[in-house]
């Protein structure tokens, strides 16, 4: 498997990373923490023009990506994404153009709307007081005809408070569920709730006998646990991918001040203690590049082995990620821990990248899972 991106997908990141650096340097990060959604919908627009949203998507839906290694490729705007602190919904389309995708040309409307930037899709899976579980069972799906009535709660829904529409993951009594449904249907609450990533928002979203007719049902039985499979994987490597790029900057930043700052006549740089600190830290970064770039890219070639590679690669990154973020905080001194300085933001993403789309724990779990299954 080889793991070094190509010469189109360097040319494709590079142009993602100039395109951040002019549009949303850390300045405007800080900016756009004020505003209520954390990002600029027209912003958004022009970046699915660049081709954020077309990679999941077949060409004869609009989509395509740059050498058919689409979550490779997508992979690297995550990573640009967390090197910039960037906000937007990235994470969650992804997933949700994932499971419409699987549908087939079902759902071509949809999907072209989204993949224009003018639609902001959401995944609802997480339900309140319950960890990452692809089997929900607090939300129900009541047959109702051939479609559904549903009623319950998800929380800790990526970019809920600005979508139009909601990838739900339900339980009914013919399995798990899939449905697609409006933020302004009747029935349905949305209430935005606090992070700690500054512009990287979730909600709250409630259904009370929310209609859902049968051309919004998504996937059913074995198929929505597929489905919500390889949402999970998607949403999972992205975050991971994004918690790279993130923890890039915030080590690069510290070897700078390290030979900047001076303490008893001598660089930081020259301490053999620190030295061996950003050793260390500098093996780990590496490590977690390379679990994340190969989860990236068993979703593309190797599906067998995805899961297991998708979970080491998000427990190792979002255990080391926030460790190393943490320990650059703390070699910069008394100036690391202040608001003006930019260190926080990269520490905020990676601590909430550790939370979502499941913890170390969790993936630990489903490792070890795999692990009986395949020896059984």
């Amino acid at each position: 498997m080889t793991l070094e991106p190509t010469g189109d997908q360097i040319l494709f990141q590079n142009t993602t990373r100039e395109f951040l650096d002019r549009t949303v340097p850390i300045g405007v990060v800080r900016q756009l923490a004020d505003t209520a959604t954390g990002f600029d919908r027209d912003w958004w627009r022009r970046g699915a023009e660049l081709g954020w949203t077309a990679m999941l998507v077949p060409e004869d839906l609009g989509g395509g990506s740059v050498a058919g290694q689409p979550l490779s490729e997508l992979a690297l705007v995550a990573t640009e994404f967390g090197r910039t602190c960037a906000p937007g919904p990235l994470i969650p389309t992804s997933a949700v153009l994932a499971g419409l995708v699987a549908a087939g040309d079902r759902f071509a409307d949809v999907v072209a709307e989204i993949l224009t930037g003018d639609l902001v899709a959401a995944w609802a899976l997480y339900e309140p007081r319950h960890g990452l579980d692809l089997a929900p069972a607090q939300t129900r799906a009541e047959p109702d005809g051939a479609g559904y009535r549903l009623t319950g709660c998800k929380d800790r829904v990526e970019a809920g408070d600005s979508a139009g529409i909601f990838l739900v993951t339900a339980h009914s009594t013919d399995g798990p569920v899939q449905v697609l449904v409006r933020a302004d249907a009747p029935g349905v609450t949305v209430t935005p709730t606090w992070t700690l990533d500054l512009v990287r928002r979730t909600a709250r979203v409630e259904f009370d006998d929310v209609a859902v007719d049968a051309d919004s049902v998504v996937q059913r039985g074995e198929s929505a646990a597929a489905a919500a499979q390889s949402q999970l994987h998607i949403a999972a490597a992205l975050t991971a991918a994004e918690s790279v790029g993130a923890t890039q900057v915030a080590f690069d930043a510290t070897v700078a001040w390290m030979f900047d700052r001076y303490t008893f006549g001598r660089p930081l740089a020259s301490y053999q203690v620190l030295k061996h600190r950003m050793a260390d830290n500098k093996t780990w970064l590496e490590a977690c590049r390379a679990t994340a770039r190969a989860a990236a890219r068993a979703v593309d070639e190797s599906p067998s082995t995805a899961a297991e590679l998708v979970s080491v690669a998000k427990s190792y990154v979002s255990t080391k990620a926030p460790v190393i973020v943490q320990d650059c905080v703390q070699i910069h001194g008394g100036i690391g821990v202040t608001w003006e300085h930019d260190l926080h933001l990269f520490l905020r993403r990676v601590t909430l990248g550790r939370a979502l789309y499941g913890t170390p724990e969790e993936h630990h779990h489903r490792i070890t899972d795999l692990l009986v299954r395949s020896a059984a």
